[in-house]
């Protein structure tokens, strides 16, 4: 192997290090559903595809780096990379809130459904909701705005600087706080139906306590739940692939 080539290789596997560890955690390319093999393939194809543009800029930093130091990159690499992949997971998880927040509400909690992005059971409604979303990520081209990131990632994040805890846990506090905001918003209509739904409920079966209200109302209150769904579905997902594009375009 010449001088020139190992720099070259390095600064390669520093790309790949960085793509690996976002697309680790992204929502859509890091679906349980997707062969591990099949995700090593696509990163390795993303970190090939990106290297002629990055490269060049990395091939002199690590020519001059020590081998402890370039270990280090590795690592503050990968860590960065897990960062922009962690939270882009936060808007997945705040839709499967919401979906958790509108099973619940509509009565749908006890009906479970098959895990979509994890390894626990969600109720059906949920899982149609991540379903949903992640499948919305790939019709408005969101996943290719998650390259782009990445490569604008390195004027925000340089690959000379070390990784930071504290301000990645205050990005990551940040995020969370607005996930939970727009998880909150997406079921809100289900918690102003929940409350009115049971209030009714409450007001009847204190009238006619002879009469299972219950057992009587159950079916009613589902398919409520089921047309509230049906009318708000759309506008949520928008509202996700809103917020989510937002942070893409603005990271």
């Amino acid at each position: 192997m010449t001088p020139y080539a190992f720099p070259l290789i390095l600064s390669a596997f520093l790309v790949f290090c960085r793509v690996g560890g976002c697309l680790m955690l992204m929502p859509g390319f890091a679906s349980s559903r997707v062969p591990v093999r099949v995700r090593l393939l696509i990163v390795l194809a993303i970190s090939l595809t990106m290297s002629p543009l990055l490269v060049p800029k990395l091939y002199l930093l690590v020519s001059a780096e020590e081998p402890a130091r370039l270990v280090q990159l590795v690592f503050s690499e990968t860590a960065k990379g897990m960062l922009i992949g962690l939270v882009g997971r936060l808007f997945l998880a705040a839709i499967e809130l919401a979906g958790n927040s509108m099973a619940a509400m509509a009565g749908f909690s006890a009906l479970p459904g098959v895990p979509i992005e994890g390894n626990e059971p969600i109720p059906a409604l949920a899982s149609l909701m991540v379903v949903s979303a992640t499948l919305f990520i790939l019709v408005l081209d969101l996943h290719w705005m998650v390259l782009f990131m990445i490569a604008d990632s390195y004027n925000a994040l340089p690959v000379g600087d070390v990784f930071e805890a504290r301000p990645s846990l205050v990005v990551l506090a940040d995020k969370l706080f607005e996930t939970t905001l727009l998880a909150g918003r997406l079921a809100a209509p289900f918690i102003i139906y929940s409350i009115l739904i049971n209030l009714a409920m409450g007001l009847t079966n204190k009238l006619t306590p002879q009469i299972p209200v219950f057992f009587v109302s159950l079916p009613f209150i589902l398919a409520g739940g089921l047309f509230l769904w049906w009318f708000t579905v759309h506008d949520a997902l928008r509202t996700f692939g809103a917020a989510m594009a937002r942070w893409l375009g603005g990271y």
